[in-house]
């Protein structure tokens, strides 16, 4: 066990602890005041009984005395059945506080708890066509990407990359680019820094700068791959680039004035056609052709990356890590996504269940999985529909939407924060926005 572990077990029991809290007032109405402090109480001994057996198991770390304090806090407080209702409410203040501290102290946003209690009040959502922004597209878009702001819209057409201003889902076209010789396969926005980067047919992975007048123009281009580029992600930290090809192999790249492959997996023996970063980005999980599920985990000595397990599996075109214990895969053509989630006593992943979704026929890769945290929606092409699913605050997946497109060629992506859903598909041959509505 390690301090992850210690930090989401803080989290879990302060956020259900005071949603228990919220609950309770929602329902009381103002009743009796001496009724209303029996409930919290009974609250306060229901929620130490269940976290102490648990916290005792993380006595080695700096946070536990602070974390047994303020359990021996809420225990007292349950006993104290003379205190007025005043001097109740001081002290839940105090140890409302007292867990804000720990959550500063661990790392833990306030806005990550705020997050997930608010989630008790979700609505159901969906995505609808805005149709006056769609524009027609006659070239195969393989890839689409959309920066962190949602102002620049990117799309692979062909060996183009076309590049759109976007607003407010309008779109237009403002610079085309066309250093690839063959199909583009997949764009990735960095972050932070005004760049993005591109991997093609062509065995190319091109990293893409913007200048002062805001065009773009290519920066350096990587050839090391042997064949077709089917997936490019970027670290956070924008200073690490990992490439799955055709060629079987996934390569690490590493930023010191300019790109070099530092570290090549081989453990496939087929394509390779998903990866993904775990949240604390010390893992990656990638799919293939040949049925292999890799986890593969960055060494904190050395810091080189190394396979830790193989998982056989149908194969399957999209994968994508939840949070840094668990992941989604989907095995080609089946109206179900799996669901993967680690044991903590030997850290391997195991499959826990199925996320029943619509799918049919599945015979194109990319438009790979996306999660997006902020809204708790899992993002997955599966056939001829994109399934929208939303991960509730028990752990269990709800699909809330399958929108049906009617053909097997399509691309796309959502952008971070949820609100766009941007698609390609060669039945309408058009790019088209759709935006998020709660219902």
């Amino acid at each position: 066990m390690d301090s992850e572990t210690i930090i989401t077990a803080i989290r879990m029991f302060s956020i259900q602890f005071f949603e228990e809290l919220e609950l309770m007032v929602l329902k009381s109405n103002q009743t009796d005041s001496n009724i209303y402090i029996q409930e919290i109480q009974k609250t306060n001994l229901c929620w130490t009984s269940k976290f102490n057996p648990i916290l005792e198991q993380f006595n080695q770390f700096d946070a536990y005395n602070q974390c047994q304090q303020l359990l021996v806090s809420l225990e007292l407080g349950s006993h104290r059945s003379t205190q007025n209702d005043q001097q109740q409410q001081i002290n839940i203040k105090n140890m409302t506080q007292e867990i804000q501290s720990v959550n500063t102290q661990t790392n833990i946003p306030p806005s990550e708890t705020n997050q997930s209690s608010n989630q008790l009040n979700v609505k159901s959502f969906d995505y609808q066509l805005i149709q006056e922004c769609s524009i027609s597209q006659s070239d195969k878009c393989l890839a689409i990407a959309i920066d962190k702001d949602c102002s620049t819209l990117m799309a692979g057409c062909h060996s183009l990359i076309k590049v759109f201003e976007f607003n407010q889902g309008m779109i237009k076209l403002i610079q085309t680019l066309n250093q690839h010789k063959d199909q583009v396969t997949t764009l990735n926005f960095m972050q932070t820094s005004k760049q993005f980067i591109s991997g093609s047919c062509d065995k190319s992975i091109i990293i893409w700068k913007q200048n002062q007048n805001n065009l773009w123009s290519y920066q350096q281009i990587l050839n090391e791959h042997n064949d077709i580029i089917q997936c490019l992600i970027i670290n956070t930290n924008e200073d690490l680039i990992i490439s799955g090809s055709d060629d079987c192999t996934i390569k690490f790249w590493i930023n010191k004035n300019e790109w070099f492959c530092q570290q090549t997996i081989n453990d496939h023996s087929k394509k390779v056609f998903g990866l993904s970063f775990n949240q604390q980005q010390n893992r990656v999980v990638s799919c293939g052709y040949d049925q292999y599920i890799l986890i593969i985990e960055q060494s904190e000595q050395n810091k080189e990356w190394k396979v830790i397990q193989k998982i056989i599996d149908n194969y399957g075109y999209r994968i994508c890590f939840i949070d840094n214990n668990m992941f989604t895969f989907s095995p080609k053509s089946q109206e179900q996504i799996s669901v993967y989630e680690m044991n903590n006593n030997n850290k391997q992943f195991t499959k826990t269940r199925d996320i029943p979704i619509k799918s049919g026929s599945d015979i194109n890769e990319r438009f790979p999985q996306q999660y997006i945290n902020q809204k708790s929606i899992l993002v997955s092409k599966n056939g001829q529909y994109v399934n929208l699913i939303r991960k509730k605050q028990n752990g269990e997946f709800l699909t809330e939407q399958s929108i049906h497109f009617g053909i097997n060629s399509l691309y796309g992506t959502m952008s971070n924060d949820g609100e766009y859903l941007i698609t390609w598909d060669n039945k309408s041959k058009q790019i088209q926005i759709r935006r998020y509505k709660e219902q």
